[in-house]
C-alpha cells in the first residue's frame, strides 16, 4: 500500500532510540523527509545516518523539550531545515529516573515527569500548529502509554501525565479538524526496547524466571502484565500504525486513541 508520504516532512520528538527511532526509519521508508530528534547528539546522528543509508533522507535537531529555550531552538531548527512540518509524532518523553509510586516524596518529581511527558509536547504543538493551519494539512500523533487509560500503581506519574495528553488530543482533534489538520493518540502498551528488556530482566532475576529471552517474555506476558497475545509488542509494530495515521489516507481518523498493546487493556473503546 502506498501511504503516499512522499515529499512530506516529518518531525519526530524522541527518535533517537527506541520505538522512536523506529517511528523513524518507517516514515522514511515510506518516503517522508525525517528530521530526528533527540537530547544525545551521538544516538540522535546515527538514526539519521541509517535513514540516509538506506537511501532516505533525513535531518538532526537536539535539545531537552522540557526547557522552554531548548525546545524553541529546536523547532526552529526543524523549520530551518525544511521549511516546513507536514507530520509530528510528539514521542519525547519517558522517565529518567525511578517511576513513582503512591509511597514517594516529593513534588518536584511530579513536577518533573509533566515536563518531560506533557508540557514537552504542548511547547511543541504550540510552535508547529499555526504553521499547519496556514498550510491547511497536517497529521499530528501524540505517543501516549496503554496505562494512561487504564492505570495502575506503578508508573503513576508518567501514566497521569499521559492521560493529560490523551485528553488534549481530543481538545485539539476538534479545534483544529476545519485547517486540514488531523491529530490522534496511540498508546503502546509493553514493547521490546532496550530499556524495557533491562527492567524486564531485572524482574526476571528476581522471579527466577531464567536467562532465556523467550521463557522471560512468556512469563512477563502471563505474570506480571497479563497479554491476550502471549507476548510483548515490537517497535515495527507502533511505528507501522502510525505511519498509517500520518498518512493522507487517515484523513477520517480523528480524536481516536489507537491502542496498540495486545489486549492489556479491557476499556471498550
Amino acid at each position: 500500500m502506498d501511504l503516499q508520504l512522499k515529499d512530506k516532512v516529518a518531525l519526530v520528538t524522541g527518535s533517537s532510540s527506541g520505538i522512536g527511532a523506529s517511528i523513524a526509519k518507517v516514515l522514511a521508508i515510506e518516503g517522508a523527509t525525517v528530521i530526528v530528534h533527540g537530547r544525545n547528539t551521538e544516538r540522535t546522528k546515527r538514526v539519521a545516518n541509517e535513514i540516509k543509508a538506506r537511501g532516505g533522507e533525513a535531518f538532526t535537531v537536539v535539545g531537552d523539550l522540557s526547557k522552554d529555550a531548548e525546545a524553541k531552538t529546536v523547532v526552529e531548527e526543524a523549520f530551518n531545515a525544511i521549511g516546513r512540518i507536514d507530520i509530528l509524532v510528539n514521542n519525547a518523553g519517558g522517565t529518567d529516573v525511578a517511576p513513582i509510586t503512591w509511597e514517594s516524596d516529593g513534588l518536584a518529581d511530579w513536577k518533573e515527569k509533566f515536563e518531560q511527558n506533557f508540557f514537552s509536547g504542548i511547547r511543541v504543538l504550540n510552535a508547529v500548529l499555526p504553521q499547519m493551519k496556514n498550510l491547511g494539512w497536517g497529521r499530528i500523533v501524540q505517543v501516549s502509554v496503554s496505562s494512561a487509560t487504564q492505570p495502575g500503581t506503578f508508573m503513576v506519574d508518567v501514566s497521569a501525565a499521559k492521560a493529560a495528553m490523551n485528553n488534549t488530543t481530543a481538545s485539539l482533534a476538534k479545534e483544529f479538524a476545519k485547517f486540514g489538520i488531523t491529530i490522534n493518540t496511540v498508546s503502546p502498551g509493553p514493547i521490546l526496547t532496550p530499556t524495557f528488556e533491562r527492567v524486564v530482566r531485572g524482574l526476571a532475576e528476581a522471579y527466577n524466571w531464567g536467562d532465556d529471552w523467550d521463557e522471560i517474555e512468556k512469563r512477563f506476558a502471563q505474570e506480571a502484565v497479563p497479554t491476550p497475545v502471549g507476548r510483548v509488542g515490537r517497535v515495527e509494530e507502533v511505528a507501522n500504525a502510525i505511519a498509517f495515521l500520518v498518512s493522507p489516507l487517515a484523513g477520517f481518523i480523528n480524536g481516536a486513541n489507537l491502542r496498540i498493546d495486545g489486549g492489556v487493556v479491557s476499556a471498550v473503546n
